[in-house]
């Protein structure tokens, strides 16, 4: 827990012009750090539950193949923990913005660097900064990311690279490559933008600006009540401007996804795309948290806009079932979580139970707003470019991510002997303070759980005692 203090800011603009990047616009204002609200009651807690689950709508999936088993731990552990090790080694350096003083030859290599962004096919065009650059990635973790990317990159090397952690300066062209939304190819790349982007606006223009039956009433009624609730402490988010465009995406996915429809919750994975293809547009001076909108062109929304829908629309087709009637996928997912517990911790298991905590009443949120609410939303960030790396296997890995991060809380958890002091703490769990360097041991620590339940089956070997 040693990054748990560090107040350093994890938002160090450094994206400098890139052919096919937006041109943004400059601010000079700053950043400010909104405190999240906790709960001072169980009242409280019970009132931010109260819609999350109708315990009637479905039974219980049963899981399989995990009861007759048991771990070979002297193998696991082995293979596990060098990746553990390497990831903690590779975790971002984050230097507090004020003890940073750049002289103009410390400042060569971020112009040598910015040059080879610029030439990245597919990436938005920004207006140069005067502003000296601060720095949030390595330099070398940077030029590898651009030699992958200035010609096709192998997916599967991007994957391995981006696990890890993505710079700032390349995040958003490896999270629309990564999601599948932009094509390898990149003789293909301004082709495909031009017509996905084309093709979402029409979409709004047929459905979102026209009369709507009963069904869309009541979806774009919910949306409306949803969205000017999200991240009531940061600025950007109460802006009607971006309020409008939220609704849109939301909107517009829950029409093309009748299976599902509109489901409280995905609201919340909008947010992640949305800041970060803002980013591409916005000066290195300038806080996404406070950026006025309204300072970027028309043209310059509309990119942001559909590019987050599309790459919602890719993310959310990993974790279809998690959002379908009864949210069978979810209710999946809680029992595995469960079982898992269970094996790798039985005393903090058994703790719980003996309080009667069903894991169902902290990890549902966890599970259905991919921990969005359970972190600052620049760790968010940081989580989905390992979420986004895992690729196909990332409705799997998710799991495991919510295994390694309530054994983070053990200790806490442990202290706490009563129901109410448990539910509490589970659902207001002290994050604020988190940076990088947490969610890169999470990610690891999950990785490790992985590797012993899921991707080697050597690892498991059946009790064939047991009835």
């Amino acid at each position: 827990m040693d990054g748990e203090n560090d107040k350093s800011s994890f938002w160090k603009k450094n994206v400098k012009t890139v052919p096919g990047r937006p041109s943004p616009k400059r601010d000079g204002k700053t950043s400010s750090k909104g405190k999240t609200p906790t709960s001072t009651s169980f009242q409280d807690f019970q009132a931010s539950v109260s819609d999350a689950w109708d315990m009637d709508d479905d039974e219980f999936c049963v899981i399989s193949g995990l009861e007759n088993t048991k771990i070979s731990k002297r193998v696991s552990q082995s293979a596990a923990i060098n990746v553990l090790n390497t990831h903690r080694c590779t975790t971002e350096v984050e230097s507090p913005p004020e003890e940073q003083v750049t002289t103009d030859k410390q400042l060569l290599p971020n112009c040598d660097n910015s040059a080879k962004v610029n030439r990245i096919p597919g990436r938005p065009k920004q207006l140069h900064c005067l502003n000296p650059p601060q720095e949030e990635d390595s330099e070398s973790k940077l030029e590898r990311f651009l030699t992958l990317l200035e010609n096709p990159p192998s997916l599967q090397e991007l994957c391995k690279l981006s696990w890890s952690g993505i710079p700032v300066k390349v995040r958003g062209i490896t999270w629309r490559l990564l999601s599948g939304y932009l094509p390898i190819n990149i003789e293909r790349r301004d082709g495909v933008l031009e017509r996905k982007r084309k093709d979402y606006w029409t979409l709004v223009e047929k459905y979102y600006y026209t009369e709507h039956d009963e069904t869309n009433r009541d979806i774009q009624h919910q949306i409306n009540i949803d969205v000017p609730r999200m991240n009531p402490s940061i600025p950007l988010f109460q802006q009607k401007t971006v309020q409008l465009m939220f609704e849109r995406i939301l909107f517009i996915w829950s029409i093309r996804h009748p299976a599902s429809g509109y489901v409280q919750g995905i609201n919340d994975l909008v947010t992640p795309f949305y800041v970060v293809f803002l980013q591409e547009f916005i000066p290195d001076s300038s806080s996404f948290e406070t950026f006025n909108v309204t300072e970027l062109t028309e043209d310059q929304r509309k990119i942001i806009e559909a590019d987050s829908f599309w790459c919602l629309s890719k993310f959310l087709d990993g974790i279809q079932d998690n959002y379908v009637f009864a949210q069978i996928g979810i209710q999946k997912k809680v029992l595995q979580l469960e079982e898992l517990i269970k094996r790798v911790d039985e005393p903090l298991h058994r703790h719980l139970k003996q309080h009667n905590v069903c894991y169902l009443q902290f990890s549902f949120r966890w599970l259905n707003n991919l921990l969005t609410r359970e972190l600052p939303l620049r760790c968010t960030i940081r989580l989905w470019d390992t979420y986004l790396a895992e690729n196909d296997s990332f409705a799997t890995f998710q799991l495991y991510v919510c295994a390694a991060f309530l054994l983070y809380w053990k200790e806490d958890l442990l202290q706490e002997h009563d129901f109410q002091g448990l539910l509490l703490l589970l659902q207001n769990l002290p994050t604020q303070s988190w940076t990088s360097s947490q969610v890169s041991v999470l990610v690891a620590e999950a990785y490790k759980l992985k590797v012993m339940f899921a991707d080697a089956p050597n690892h498991l070997q059946s009790n064939s005692g047991d009835s």
